[in-house]
């Protein structure tokens, strides 16, 4: 476990050196935040850090690093060095200034933000893009958790109408309108803080129970290679499969909920950018189970395909029980359960506060938050018994949520360049990971049989998609750095005052 221990370590010395930087970067102040300045009760309301680095680490983690590095571990150890450096580079960056970009413009949802840096046209999209992405997102950390508690049933010997999944999802929208629909503090910032301390215990438990039982984890030296069962290619499904482990974009419409609730813009390096490199720790963890436990065969990961094979709730039961046994397997499972309902409710509260600020429509009113609940769960229901029904697939859903996650997560990072050449600041943080994602979100874009790939003349085309990546890659980078160019601040702040002076 060498090579995954170096990973670990270098994840942590991540968050002390360049996180350091990114957030020396952005120059936190002592201004009034917004849950100071506007609090009302409901949205913005004043919680503890230690309450804020939780809330924010369930908000971002659901499935995504768990189901999403078992998937990643498919192309065996070589993952190790996406999570590492994508949290590191991408994800932390990425988390950070969604963060504090919403602090800094009152707590509002990451479309206004990204329009505000983009433009009125790149903010329409955002909006629609947003909105879609937190409800497929609600719906997967529904339909999934549903399925691993029937598992869980299922292998306890239940019956009945508890061992239906339909019952169970039911279930689950139920709380999620609730807690998408009642002030933040009173379920999230109570009962969270629980669950998070369950989820690190959890992963804690899993990288202890590989050597324990006997499980070698194969080092990265010996297999820096495609593992891949269907020889699918590393660049750029790789990157695009392990989102929520690395890099989100989901985690930026996150975000904006803990900025309306950070007391000091000083908290934001250990609250965004320290929950993003706990899930890289997270998911390092489930990577390497999902390399370790199963056999290989002829150099690829045919065991570990086979296991996911049997679906994803059956495949984390399988790795909990390996490697802690009856005993573990109990918080483990708590904690794989718990930690997809915590993000989907959020994914909901999320839509509706994007939605809110995009119809402007206040919630402080019961009235005003049921107009956005009701419709919002609505096509969450619609969607998880579609699932559930067999009319959509889960991992249709999954596949379409992975692309959109990626590509969410380059035009947050392009609006954080854009900010920082604004501020007159080193915006190459942002602008180098923002270029990596455009070119793995159009590479992936031209090849994925769920995109361009439904034609078959591009479907896993390499010859065209990795130059079309590259090409789509350059020419933002070009668009940016022109913009880069053309932009005085001191201009932009003189018609802004004049156009001020003539309202």
């Amino acid at each position: 476990m060498i090579s995954f221990f170096i990973c670990l370590c270098l994840l942590i010395a991540g968050y002390f050196t360049y996180g350091k930087l990114v957030d020396s970067t952005f120059g936190p102040d002592d201004r009034e935040t917004p849950a100071v300045s506007i609090n009302d009760g409901v949205d913005y309301v004043v919680l503890p850090q230690w309450k804020l680095f939780l809330v924010q680490l369930l908000n971002i983690a659901g499935l995504g690093p768990i189901f999403g590095a078992l998937q990643g571990a498919l192309w065996g150890p070589i993952v190790f060095l996406w999570i590492t450096f994508g949290t590191i580079f991408a994800g932390g960056v990425h988390d950070y200034f969604s963060g504090m970009l919403s602090e800094r413009n009152n707590g509002e949802s990451i479309a206004e933000v990204t329009g505000k840096y983009l433009g009125k046209t790149m903010k329409n999209i955002m909006r629609v893009f947003s909105v879609v992405l937190l409800v497929m997102v609600g719906t997967v950390f529904a339909v999934g958790p549903a399925g691993l508690i029937v598992q869980l049933l299922a292998n306890k010997g239940v019956t009945g109408a508890f061992a239906n999944t339909a019952v169970w999802l039911a279930i689950i929208l139920t709380y999620y309108f609730i807690a998408t629909f009642i002030s933040i503090d009173k379920i999230i910032g109570k009962i969270y803080p629980i669950f998070g301390i369950c989820l690190i215990i959890m992963a804690i438990g899993v990288v202890i129970g590989l050597p324990l039982n006997g499980f070698h984890t194969p080092e990265l030296w010996d297999h820096f290679y495609n593992m891949h069962p269907k020889t699918t290619p590393i660049w750029s499904f790789m990157f695009i499969t392990v989102a929520c482990g690395a890099i989100s974009g989901f985690h930026s419409t996150q975000s904006p909920i803990m900025a309306r609730c950070l007391k000091s813009e000083r908290q934001g390096h250990f609250v965004f950018y320290g929950a993003m490199v706990a899930e890289g720790c997270i998911a390092l963890v489930w990577a390497a189970a999902g390399c370790s436990l199963y056999a290989a065969d002829g150099g690829l990961n045919t065991g570990l395909q086979e296991a996911l094979a049997a679906g994803q709730s059956a495949a984390i039961y399988d790795v909990c029980v390996k490697t802690m046994g009856s005993v573990g397997v109990v918080l483990a499972m708590l904690g794989v359960v718990a930690c997809p309902i915590t993000s989907g409710d959020t994914a909901f509260r999320s839509a509706r506060l994007t939605l809110s600020d995009w119809l402007k429509i206040e919630q402080e009113s019961f009235t005003n938050r049921l107009k956005l609940c009701v419709p919002l769960l609505g096509c969450g229901a619609f969607l998880g018994f579609g699932n559930s029904l067999g009319i959509f697939s889960y991992a249709v859903i999954w596949r379409y949520f992975s692309w959109t996650n990626q590509t969410l997560a380059m035009l947050v990072l392009w609006s954080g360049a854009m900010y920082l050449v604004r501020e007159k600041k080193n915006y190459w943080v942002c602008a180098v990971p923002a270029t990596f994602m455009s070119a793995v979100s159009a590479t992936y874009f031209s090849m994925a049989p769920e995109c361009l790939g439904l034609i078959p003349v591009f479907t896993n085309n390499k010859t065209f998609a990795y130059p079309f990546g590259i090409i789509v890659a350059i020419c933002f980078l070009a668009l940016f750095l022109k913009a880069a160019k053309k932009y005085n601040p001191n201009q932009h702040m003189n018609m802004n005052h004049a156009g001020a002076a003539h309202a």
